[in-house]
């Protein structure tokens, strides 16, 4: 018995130092993936800007022309880590709420201009915040940023609400790529929400990126709740 004893006791610092070593290089890992994450979300925003600069101009004259009026459409959002930041978006609305008292967008909702319609049905009012991708604001996937009003709602009635905050925002996201954008009528809906933030932040990985992604790519022009 005394040997046996002496053996476990001889191998638990091995099995320590076991799991030690597992977990610093996760660690390792987790960070090499984080770096290789900044890297896409730069050099992937640039050419963005890059191929699509002539879509831009058109799409600001396009917005000047319809209602006058400024072409980019500025907000404060919360970040990572609770860091405010400006989004940038294409101003599809005749109102540029920023206050604590910010209306959602709704299904032919009277504020969305003409011009504004066209971009919310095809998602191309998003495209500035490939600037915010390049200034480290936001990442081609994450949780997609709300209004600093609802923050302050949702986080006073959701637990686990704040727990998005733990990695960038994102022009795309999990919740998305599930159904769970637009307009949200009632708590449970930004619960599910919130939910796949959480889910997708626990999960994060290059390759889950890379298939959200692609299936926001697949979806994107045929989404029913783009509006």
């Amino acid at each position: 018995m005394t040997d046996v004893v002496h053996r476990a006791m001889k191998a638990k610092p091995r099995t320590t130092e076991s799991v030690g070593d597992v977990l610093s290089e996760l660690q390792r890992s987790r960070i090499a993936e984080s770096w290789a994450k900044r890297a896409v979300d730069i050099v992937g925003a640039t050419l963005a800007l890059l191929l699509f600069l002539p879509l831009l101009v058109c799409i600001a004259l396009a917005v000047r022309l319809d209602s006058g009026g400024p072409i980019i459409f500025k907000q404060r959002r919360t970040g990572h880590r609770g860091r405010t930041f400006t989004i940038y978006k294409f101003r599809t609305m005749t109102v540029a709420e920023d206050s604590h008292n910010v209306k959602q967008a709704t299904r032919n909702d009277a504020r969305v201009t003409a011009v504004g319609a066209i971009l919310r049905k095809l998602s191309l009012d998003e495209l500035p915040q490939f600037l915010n991708i390049l200034k480290g604001d936001m990442s081609f996937v994450g949780p997609r940023p709300h209004a600093l009003a609802h923050d302050a709602y949702y986080g006073e009635h959701i637990a686990t609400y704040a727990d998005r905050f733990r990695a960038k925002p994102g022009l795309t996201g999990l919740a998305q790529v599930n159904g769970l954008r637009g307009e949200i009528n009632d708590l449970r809906g930004m619960r599910d929400r919130i939910s796949a933030d959480n889910l997708y932040i626990e999960s994060w990985s290059l390759g889950l990126d890379i298939a959200i992604l692609a299936k926001t790519a697949m979806i994107i022009f045929s989404d029913p709740q783009a509006y």
